[in-house]
């Protein structure tokens, strides 16, 4: 079976990423892969949904490294396939892209297996959803344009607040705003606004976010493990893009707890595979337009083989 992967760059990957990993495991499993960049897909002139992708024959198992090598020296086979030549698609970019989103609708309505829903992951991709979500363990939070509104949810917490962008990921755009220091807020909010589309979400600060925040790989409503992110020296983000270190955890009552109530907004909203993170007996964040984790997972942790399973999906 063909399994196509959309992703921003075929360039731009790099051997930890969860889209090789689940590459390479499909691979395994004997499948063939498909990484299809934005640009290369289109509707032909006799009305067939076609891309041009980066083709790696089943058959042939490769590990990560070997198939990025290929990647990042233009030196892959490429082919067109139609769409309804793919068994199953995975959409594997963020920020949240139109186009993208455009593509795995068509490809739903030709009957293609699409991980996750592009429709859902429309909402879910946006930060005001998990905010929400009156079921979930979330920390105290607005999700607003309002500079009045920020200013008076700040002034009720006494630990301060993390600004991000409603719509964005990598960490770019969060900053921590201390208690006490009011007159840091509209820079924080202006650097968000930057990072995304207009909205802001104001969140109470963690204390327990000293000790790290959790990366739980959720599937089809269960929790299949996770690894720990801890931030750098001198440093507040816990992301790895933005310095932090990844190390081997556990998966814990209280992790379980935290994520109690969001398996079935989640399934609901079709969403099959996500990046839950956790502090304490928060989430903090839904991950689900290019959830990472599985590699990190399967490095560090003892549990099962993540890429496994959900490469399996078929």
């Amino acid at each position: 079976m063909w399994i196509g992967f959309v992703v921003a760059r075929a360039s731009s990957m790099d051997a930890t990423w969860t889209t090789v990993h689940l590459a390479s495991e499909a691979l395994t499993q004997g499948h063939s892969v498909a990484f299809i960049e934005p640009w290369d897909w289109e509707v032909d002139a006799s009305r067939r949904v076609v891309v041009r992708a980066h083709i790696f024959e089943g058959g042939r198992p490769m590990d990560n490294d070997a198939i990025v090598s290929l990647l990042q020296r233009g030196r892959a086979p490429r082919r067109l396939l139609g769409i309804r030549d793919l068994g199953l698609l995975f959409l594997r970019v963020a920020p949240y892209r139109s186009d993208v989103m455009s593509l795995g609708v068509l490809a739903r309505e030709q009957g293609v297996a699409v991980v996750n829903d592009p429709d859902g992951m429309m909402r879910v991709s946006h930060k005001g959803w998990l905010a929400a979500q009156k079921d979930v363990c979330t920390p105290r939070s607005v999700v607003t344009r309002s500079r009045a509104s920020a200013h008076l949810f700040y002034r009720s917490c006494a630990a301060g607040v993390v600004c991000k962008p409603a719509r964005g990921s990598g960490g770019r755009g969060v900053c921590f705003v201390p208690p006490k220091a009011l007159h840091q807020l509209d820079a924080a909010l202006d650097g968000s606004i930057r990072q995304g589309f207009g909205h802001v979400v104001v969140q109470e600060y963690l204390e327990e976010a000293q000790f790290g925040e959790k990366r739980l790989v959720w599937f089809d409503g269960q929790l299949l493990g996770g690894y720990l992110r801890r931030r750098g020296s001198d440093a507040f983000h816990h992301n790895l893009k933005q310095g932090g270190v990844a190390e081997a955890t556990t998966l814990t009552d209280a992790d379980k707890r935290a994520v109690h109530g969001l398996s079935k907004p989640l399934v609901d909203a079709g969403i099959r595979l996500a990046g839950l993170d956790v502090i304490g007996e928060y989430v903090t964040e839904v991950n689900a337009l290019n959830p990472g984790g599985l590699y990190f997972t399967d490095l560090l942790c003892n549990s099962q083989h993540t890429a496994t399973v959900v490469a399996g999906l078929t």
